[in-house]
């Protein structure tokens, strides 16, 4: 099952996260050879995404041993989004296995200074 974790983004800013995966014995999972992908929505069901982020598209490193993951979102990327309450999950594939590791809420704060 999903890890609940909430995310807070500031519009207008580069958004810079970075999440470590622990096993059950609290060891980093070896990431080499993974891919990510995560994927922010206005709702579980909405058919287009506010923002992709995946190993291929270099929003997102995975630092092999060390397990983390790191989220990456340039400043002009998160002004495209309009300030609201969104959807997400971030996914880890190893060959034909995929892991939701985690999901939850992406609210984006609204940008004052422009």
């Amino acid at each position: 099952m999903a890890a609940k974790y909430d995310i807070v983004c500031d519009q207008g800013a580069t958004f810079s996260r970075q999440l470590t995966w622990l096993d059950d014995s609290s060891s980093a999972v070896n990431l080499t050879g993974y891919t990510a992908r995560m994927q922010v929505r206005e709702t579980v069901e909405s058919s287009s995404t506010l923002l992709s982020l995946t190993t291929e598209n270099s929003r997102i490193a995975l630092g092999g041993t060390a397990g983390t993951i790191t989220l990456t979102v340039t400043a002009a990327d998160t002004a495209a989004v309009v300030a609201g309450h969104y959807v997400y999950d971030l996914e880890l594939v190893s060959g034909s296995t995929v892991y939701r590791l985690v999901q939850g809420c992406f609210t984006v704060d609204a940008e004052v200074t422009r």
